[in-house]
């Protein structure tokens, strides 16, 4: 398995759709990555030479910023937010989707499972 910005890449898998593991990495921008280092787009992992990972792995630290630092850029662009009290930090720490959707009926991968709340008996009712 290549190993490419502390990621391994899949061997059985093409070399385009492998470095898509890579947090950062899309079809897009691996297209580009492999076109600018002049690889087949079609190579699987294991095909791969020592000088071909050599080389992805060149364009990659020149082109974008994976892994580590883009977690870590995320995370302090998110944290700012929520020390600057702006609408989308507050969202944001109170675990509510930030750009607007439902909340009424959907939001339950942000929301989390539901919480029932128990509904209290009217005294009329009990009568």
């Amino acid at each position: 398995m290549p190993r490419i910005a502390g990621v391994d890449v899949p061997n059985n898998k093409r070399i385009e759709v492998g470095l898509t593991y890579i947090y950062g990495i899309g079809r897009t921008l691996s297209k580009q990555i492999l076109t600018e280092a002049g690889i087949d787009l079609d190579k699987r992992g294991q095909e791969l030479t020592d000088n071909d990972i050599a080389t992805i792995r060149k364009v990659i630290e020149e082109k974008t910023k994976v892994e580590g630092d883009l977690r870590k850029e995320v995370t302090m662009n998110i944290k700012r937010l929520m020390d600057l009290g702006c609408y989308r930090g507050q969202r944001h720490k109170k675990g509510l989707p930030v750009r607007g959707q439902n909340t009424r009926s959907n939001a339950r991968t942000r929301k989390g499972p539901k919480k029932t709340v128990a509904v209290k008996k009217s005294i009329k009712a009990m009568k």
